[in-house]
């Protein structure tokens, strides 16, 4: 006999366990299927144990600097790799615990094992109980997605990383090679160029971070090679061998010569591949590249079976995840009768993107050059952080902040910023787009002094010739 539910979701991740939740608010019987850990790879072996060893890596940063700041630190300042990978691990276990202890709360039955679909409202689960059968009115899919290999050079973990591995080193690389120039390979890039290592960069397109605005990719570029690491645009890795003691790699340059290099390691971040195989989904959904098409509430082509997350078009974030999770469950329950809630559609121009290397990287919508080939006559401003009083004070004054608006109308089509706390920042701008904000208004609102968001306020002035620090 199988156990019946409302709501089944297909995978724990930040899509999930937030629809599992918001279904469970709306009243609905609820199930959550997981083979490995609450809380997905986000939770577990991304976002959140990444920024555990960033922030580890910008202590550390600080320390060494002590010197700008007036003070002296007695004896040398050392990195120990197992104890900052440690309270990396410290971090993701507790919050696991806490989306345990979630699950638990909203009364969601928690199956852990291996879910496939027997049909659009049906699984089986295996785990090393047994199998048990699942039924449900409604299912979920957010299995999400892993690292993308090389097809040359699969990870290994020894010498070939995968975020995952690169997560828990077991020892510190010497000379690193990232491949990929993406959130995940700058990331780790800037964590282990802080570390201490010999960092090599090398990007297939023209410019690295290349989906952000191309003044934020230069300056990204010029501050990581100021801070000592080696950033090859254009250019790609042709060939990878594992030796005994690290990785040869050949590298073909912008200009078409290939060299051969050696490093101690290799991170590889090229993308992901989406986990929808051998899940039962070939029949029942549509999928491209690997990804299942779904519309802006997350419907497959099957009634009752519903996608979300990182197993679905990009862009691939944790945010966009979680509010995929929440917008389908509220059309799930209206589906099924409820008429006090309204889902909105999924509006992906007001996806704010975040990058924690050292700069930080924020954006939401347009970029100035998308704008332009999207049509618009576009005015655009940029305020340098050398210009605001609070980054000046806390020694980041290295940055930027730039708007860009539709010229006829003052819309906000787009925010870019590199510099320091520009991840906490981007929010005031994703709340303006969301809110159709124009420029008038945002010209109109007071920003607190001192503080590195007045910069925000004098990017928009720039757009319009009404500058004031600068």
């Amino acid at each position: 006999m199988a156990d019946k539910y409302d709501v089944i979701v297909l995978g724990s991740g930040p899509g999930g366990y937030v629809a599992a939740i918001r279904c469970a608010q709306l009243g609905l019987k609820t199930a959550i299927v997981e083979r490995e850990l609450l809380g997905g790879i986000c939770l577990n072996w991304g976002c959140i144990p990444t920024k555990a060893l960033l922030r580890s890596a910008e202590i550390l940063h600080y320390a060494q600097h002590a010197k700008d700041y007036g003070l002296k630190i007695a004896g040398a300042i050392e990195a120990d790799l197992e104890a900052v990978v440690k309270r990396s691990r410290g971090v993701a276990k507790q919050l696991n615990q806490g989306v345990t202890h979630l699950m638990k709360k909203n009364k969601i039955a928690v199956h852990m094992g291996e879910g496939t679909l027997t049909g659009p409202t049906s699984l089986t689960v295996k785990s090393d109980k047994g199998e048990e059968k699942l039924e449900a009115r409604h299912v979920i899919v957010a299995t999400g997605a892993r690292a993308r290999d090389l097809p040359f050079a699969k990870a290994d973990g020894k010498r070939v990383w995968t975020y995952r591995h690169a997560m828990t080193p077991p020892e510190m690389p010497k000379k690193l090679l990232v491949i990929g120039s993406g959130a995940i390979g700058i990331e780790f890039a800037s964590f282990y160029n802080d570390m201490g290592c010999d960092v090599t960069v090398v990007e297939m397109l023209d410019r690295i971070v290349p989906v952000e605005d191309k003044d934020v990719s230069a300056f990204l570029n010029k501050s990581l090679t100021k801070q000592g690491m080696t950033i090859m645009t254009g250019a790609g890795v042709e060939d990878l061998k594992v030796t005994n003691k690290g990785v040869k790699a050949k590298i073909k340059d912008a200009k078409g010569k290939v060299s051969e290099t050696e490093f101690t390691h290799c991170i590889v971040a090229i993308g992901i591949v989406p986990n929808t195989e051998n899940v039962g989904l070939e029949k029942l959904v549509e999928m491209d590249r690997g990804f299942i098409q779904i519309d802006d509430y997350g419907h497959t082509k099957s009634k009752g079976l519903w996608a979300i997350g990182d197993c679905t078009p990009g862009p691939w974030l944790a945010h966009k995840a979680s509010h995929e999770g929440v917008t389908t469950a509220e059309a799930i329950a209206k589906e099924l009768g409820n008429k006090d809630v309204h889902p909105h559609p999924l509006d992906r121009n007001n996806i704010p993107g975040c990058t924690y290397c050292h700069p930080q990287i924020a954006s939401v919508g347009l970029t100035e050059e998308k704008a332009e080939e999207a049509g618009y006559e576009v005015k655009a401003g940029t305020f340098p952080f050398i210009g605001n009083g609070k980054a000046i004070a806390l020694g980041e004054a290295d940055g930027f902040c730039k708007t860009v608006f539709d010229a006829k109308t003052g819309e906000l089509l787009g925010a870019h910023m590199v510099g320091a706390e520009v991840t906490e920042m981007i929010q005031g701008f994703v709340v303006g787009k969301t809110l159709e904000t124009t420029e008038a208004e945002l010209m109109q609102t007071i920003f607190p002094h001192p503080t590195i968001s007045e910069s925000m306020h004098e990017s928009v002035l720039a757009s319009y010739g009404r500058v004031i620090h600068v």
